[in-house]
């Protein structure tokens, strides 16, 4: 996050645009009609289970690494597995809305990783499918922070982060939705509402928050859209989301992983951290995100000596023995059963009172100007923003979409005046004594203690956020009344996360308590591929519309001769859907002559000899399951035999 770099000269020719881009830039995209032979039909894709037999709701990093390696399955049928349910869930079924966008590359992506394996390359998520925040920059796909001001807004190149994880052999699958502007644009936002992409729903419990601002890279790990989903944190946006959607979370020590390239709140709290389904799995993506020392983001001068760091190395199903812990008390009957584990797994807990926070005023609206101005001059000049205010221009021009909950927090930013020494001098204030007074009451409540780290019931995210201290959140359970996620917190000093990471891990194996949301939830996911056996009995196949039909009939000759056989041509008209099935004539309900229509839902057939006279004909389509039956009644003259 480069507080003062010029703007780049280089321009983006955008690879794709998004529906809403399009929409408000006014653009129309035709494609050209293709030359080329058609492809053969693909193969049928699960949503739910991978060639070999693994679960994708409960497949870990390591799983999908193995059965990589072993040849069950390759990076682009993985691929098209998540894709396939992304289509299953998070466009239709319960419609999570969790993704905001597909990378235009990832089946590419997923080739190249393919290749890679066979060449013999590894890495720790060689080939792996991971979804980033739609705030964090990917080159190719616009970063839009939910706005619809940065609709088509497009980056130079990937965030340093992002270049981090393909480095590491990721795919980037694509991104999530989140609360717009990360929670920075008004009071009264529901977590995960942006107006660029809608409000992202909580699978575990579609009437609660999906919790913020991380909501979709929440929502999108619980469901297993991609193997794990990056989300980023300024106070409580990944700790909470992953509370709220069962996600091992980590918040990293600011300064551990480079912001440049991710559209910021805060320079002094801002980081971006793992959202998966297991310790192990955050631990392998915390790994691939490190950056080292970035140049344009002085937070990082001393992350160079944790850029190797092999976070899953040091997970362990002993780490908690002989461990000291303070733990804050709660009445959370969950959260109390988790603290029993940790104490049966060797730890000794030492009950303390949560680190209060800071009694210095927020700095975030002091921040957030400067830092969101000197993102968007790193853009291209092909870039739609400048600056805040023409964010919020853009916005009151737009009220209608763009303004539905307000924008008082930019506009509160947008008042401040950093040039001004006196705002400049209670801005600096508040920064350093935020920060100091935070690191010393989390350190002070560590050392008189002598404990190791801080267990809370989700209690020290606004202190620990204030400090850029590292934090681990993962499941405890489920509450026994409404089966809503609890979490467990670990708590430590700057640059501790292998520590809480072992933690945690030791503490996730003994209590093996989390569970997919298709099992705490199931009747969110009733006629989807999700939906359990026994539920599917209620997902019958809605009968499918039925055309009307007309039948359409006319003697080929009429009057007849007695001694005659009568010629009757019937064609049935249904719309745009192919009449098939048969027609039958009758006389008196007599059946007098009958036909299979052909594949253009006509016949002609004869009928039988009849006497003189005239007869009521009635000619009868008997209908399918998509064609309703009709009739059509003609009368047939039969004449006697002329004498000679």
């Amino acid at each position: 996050m480069s507080l003062s770099s010029p703007r780049r000269t280089t321009r983006v020719v955008a690879g794709t645009l998004s529906a809403a881009a399009l929409a408000l830039s006014g653009l129309a995209v035709s494609s050209p009609a293709s030359t080329a032979a058609p492809a053969p039909a693909p193969k049928p894709v699960s949503a739910t289970t991978l060639p070999g037999g693994l679960q994708l709701s409960t497949a870990s990093i390591e799983d999908l690494q193995a059965g990589l390696t072993a040849g069950d399955f390759t990076s682009v049928e993985l691929v098209e597995a998540y894709l396939a349910r992304i289509a299953a869930i998070d466009d239709s079924g319960p419609r999570l809305n969790s993704v905001r966008q597909v990378a235009a590359d990832a089946r590419a992506q997923a080739v190249a990783a393919d290749r890679a394996r066979a060449a013999g390359e590894t890495g720790p998520l060689l080939g792996i499918p991971i979804l980033i925040k739609d705030n964090i920059d990917a080159a190719g796909m616009p970063t839009t922070a939910g706005s619809v001001a940065l609709a088509n807004s497009f980056p130079a190149a990937d965030a340093p982060a992002t270049a981090a994880l393909r480095e590491a052999g990721a795919i980037i699958l694509g991104k999530t939705n989140l609360t717009e502007f990360a929670n920075y644009t008004t009071s009264g936002m529901p977590a995960g509402y942006s107006s660029l992409g809608g409000q992202v729903l909580n699978a575990y419990d579609l009437s609660q928050t999906p919790s913020g601002s991380s909501a979709g890279s929440g929502v999108a790990a619980s469901t297993a859209l991609a193997a794990a989903t990056v989300g980023s944190e300024t106070s409580g946006s990944i700790l909470s989301p992953s509370n709220a959607n069962s996600l091992v979370g980590v918040k990293p020590t600011v300064g551990l992983i480079s912001r440049t390239g991710v559209i910021p709140i805060s320079a002094s709290q801002d980081t971006v951290g793992p959202m998966a389904r297991s310790v192990y799995d955050a631990a392998a993506v915390l790994t691939g995100l490190t950056t080292g020392a970035d140049p344009e983001d002085p937070a990082t001068t001393g992350a160079d000596a944790y850029d190797d760091v092999d976070y899953t190395a040091g997970l362990s199903e002993t780490a908690l023995e002989g461990v000291r812990l303070g733990v804050v008390s709660s009445t959370n009957e969950v959260y109390n059963n988790a603290l029993e584990v940790l104490e049966a797994q060797g730890a000794t807990l030492v009950p303390v009172t949560a680190p209060a926070g800071s009694q210095q005023p927020g700095i975030l609206s002091y921040e957030f100007e400067r830092d969101l101005n000197a993102y968007l001059a790193r853009l291209p000049e092909s870039a739609p923003m400048d600056t805040l205010s023409d964010v919020i221009a853009f916005n009151d021009a737009h009220a209608a979409v763009a303004l539905k909950f307000g924008q008082t927090l930019l506009t509160a930013s947008e008042a401040v005046d950093l040039t001004d020494p006196a705002q400049l001098e209670a801005y600096e204030t508040a920064r350093d004594l935020g920060i100091a007074e935070s690191r010393g009451n989390i350190d002070a409540v560590l050392e008189a203690n002598d404990v190791d780290a801080i267990v809370s019931n989700a209690g020290t995210t606004g202190v620990g956020a204030r400090a850029g201290y590292p934090s681990v959140t993962l499941p405890a359970g489920y509450a026994a009344n409404n089966r809503r996620p609890v979490a467990i917190t670990f708590l430590g000093t700057a640059y501790t996360e292998e520590s809480l990471l072992g933690y945690a891990a030791d503490f996730e194996a003994a209590a093996d308590v989390w569970m997919p949301p298709e099992e705490v939830n199931p009747t969110a996911f009733v006629c989807t591929p999700l939906a359990s056996a026994d539920v599917m009995e209620e997902c019958a196949t809605p009968a499918p519309e039925v055309a009307t039909s007309t039948t359409l009939a006319s003697f080929v000759r009429n009057p007849v001769v007695k001694g005659t056989r009568a010629k009757v041509k019937v064609a049935i008209a249904a719309g745009g859907e192919l009449a098939r099935g048969r027609v039958t004539a009758t006389v008196k309900g007599k059946v007098v002559g009958k036909a299979t229509l052909n594949k253009a839902g006509r016949a002609t057939f004869s009928l039988r000899k009849l006497a003189v006279g005239r007869h009521r004909v009635v000619l009868g389509y008997a209908g399918t399951a998509t064609v309703a039956a009709s009739k059509d009644t003609l009368t047939l003259k039969v004449r006697p035999k002329r004498r000679k």
